[in-house]
């Protein structure tokens, strides 16, 4: 499916950076892809009366769940329609596309809504002076004392109090989501149930939500200040320091996944750099 294809490819980006694409599929797009799947059915139908894949198409069609149809043909164009309307716009997303399907109907354009965010937008402005603010009480050398290592969550607290960070809606959603399901499973672990944990807890579901929105909003500013601060001072991994972090791997098992999954190691690795880059300000 060419780029030219696309009717309509439009984008609009909210004030947090959501960005939100309308995209309309032309009907004869669609067909296209409707009778593939059609032909694929009749060649697998047995509709009584006739061999396997004979029967005609328009009773085959007939006997179809249609909406199962719709669904095998949104899987094979969706994605492709998307990556077509990414690059005409020039975008560079950063998750995958929150989907909202219109009403889809036969003989009619068909269009969706694709949900998503590029690198928010993070400015750095004075953070060093206000770690500094906080470390530097630990470089004061007293006659007799141990001089005491400025406290993570100050050196954190200090630099997230200086960062502006516009962070998109869709992100913090997506992380709000992913710490209820893991509280949702924690829960089951203690063989409780939501409601037990609310009771107990004295909060209602859209208090815990919005702690976690909270707490989203925090990490994910946090997140993308060290990319940046990383960038900027140009911090980098080299390949001993990520075979050194392989060879401390606990087992084999572990290790054979940190090697599958290398490119998260050395961003692991480097924010552990940026964050003692952090405490040596």
């Amino acid at each position: 499916m060419a780029e030219e294809k696309i009717i309509a490819a439009q984008i609009k980006k909210d004030s947090d950076g959501t960005i939100t694409l309308t995209i309309t599929i032309p009907w004869q797009t669609v067909k296209k892809s409707w009778d593939e799947e059609l032909d694929l059915a009749v060649k697998h139908s047995t509709l009584p009366g006739f061999r396997e894949g004979k029967a005609p198409k328009a009773l085959v069609e007939k006997n179809l769940d249609q909406e199962k149809i719709k669904e095998e043909v949104l899987k094979k164009i969706l994605p492709k329609t998307y990556l077509d309307a990414v690059k005409k716009h020039k975008l560079n997303p950063i998750i995958n596309p929150k989907i909202h399907v219109e009403k889809l109907e036969n003989g009619k354009d068909w269009t969706f809504n694709a949900i998503t965010c590029e690198v928010p937008v993070i400015e750095l402005n004075d953070y060093k002076s206000a770690i500094k603010g906080v470390t530097a009480k630990s470089k004061i050398v007293m006659p007799g004392k141990t001089n005491t290592p400025a406290n993570f969550d100050e050196i954190v607290n200090a630099m997230l109090s200086k960062i502006d960070a516009k962070i998109p809606k869709i992100l913090t959603e997506g992380e709000v989501d992913r710490l209820l399901s893991q509280l949702l499973d924690e829960i089951k672990k203690l063989g409780l149930t939501l409601d037990q944990y609310l009771a107990s807890s004295g909060k209602t579901v859209d208090q815990l939500r919005g702690d976690y929105a909270l707490k989203a909003q925090n990490d994910i500013k946090l997140e993308f200040a060290l990319q940046k601060i990383a960038d900027e001072e140009k911090i980098t991994v080299s390949q001993k320091e990520i075979d050194e972090a392989l060879q401390k791997a606990k087992d084999e098992t572990e290790r054979k996944q940190l090697e599958a999954n290398v490119y998260l190691l050395a961003n692991i690795i480097r924010q552990q750099k940026t964050l003692d880059f952090l405490k040596s300000l």
